[in-house]
């Protein structure tokens, strides 16, 4: 079987959890920590119904099937090769009842809005602005990165379409993006209601950014402690090592 669903230019990557591994491309884009990071910052339920979106090689549905009791995790991706290397996985982790990939543009919101709603919208969207520096409309990485394909506000409208009245957003993003995102989210009424920033270590500003909305939830905000990644010798902190399960 293994054989079968992964090619020739792909790896196949443990993810020390549960079992589970994940079918990358060798040379595409491949997760790194936000992912990793985002799946975690997730509050998901038993039973929760779960939306990814900008999934990507899906790292981060598997996380969430692998940490919680979701009982369906949905991962929805522009990018036809994504969607489908992402199903191989499904199928080799044997995650079919559980976990599935859509080839979808986001911007269809007609389509997203028959879909069933969920509890928990996830997403780790392209930082950078479009016009960032010159990008070739089809690379794979730059579609990742850059908002070729869609914005961020894209990103929220989309969300707002398949989230449950109450439901939770999950972002991870850059903080000099953080007055777009905050008022993007209000004004489609995903009221932010938590932010962590991300530090490499606890000497630099913070790289990455982590904030929760909730569906029609009303105006109250609230800062976590910060987030580092490594200590001042360069090893993975103590709350590193937990989320990659060390």
């Amino acid at each position: 079987m293994e054989e079968i669903l992964i090619h020739d230019d792909e790896t196949l990557d443990d993810l020390q959890l549960n079992g589970i591994n994940l079918i990358q491309k060798r040379e595409a884009f491949r997760f790194g920590v936000d992912a990793v990071l985002l799946a975690n910052f997730a509050k998901v339920k038993n039973g929760a119904r779960v939306i990814d979106l900008c999934s990507g090689t899906g790292i981060i549905p598997f996380i969430i099937a692998g940490k919680t009791g979701a009982k369906s995790i949905t991962g929805i991706e522009i990018q036809k090769e994504m969607t489908e290397m992402a199903s191989r996985s499904v199928v080799f982790n044997n995650l079919e009842q559980r976990v599935n990939f859509i080839n979808r543009d986001l911007k269809d919101l007609k389509f997203l809005s028959g879909l069933d709603k969920a509890d928990v919208v996830t997403v780790n969207p392209p930082y950078k602005l479009r016009n960032s520096g010159l990008v070739n409309p089809d690379d794979k990485n730059a579609i990742a990165r850059h908002e070729i394909m869609c914005t961020f506000e894209d990103v929220v409208m989309a969300a707002k379409a398949v989230l449950k009245h109450s439901g939770r957003l999950f972002i991870i993003h850059r903080p000099d993006r953080l007055v777009d995102i905050l008022c993007t989210m209000r004004k489609h009424r995903i009221e932010p209601k938590q932010i962590r920033m991300v530090h490499s270590n606890c000497t630099k500003a913070p790289s990455m950014v982590l904030v929760e909305g909730q569906n029609n939830g009303g105006a109250f905000l609230k800062w976590l402690p910060p987030l580092y990644i490594y200590d001042l010798e360069g090893n993975y902190t103590r709350e590193l090592n937990e989320i990659y399960g060390k």
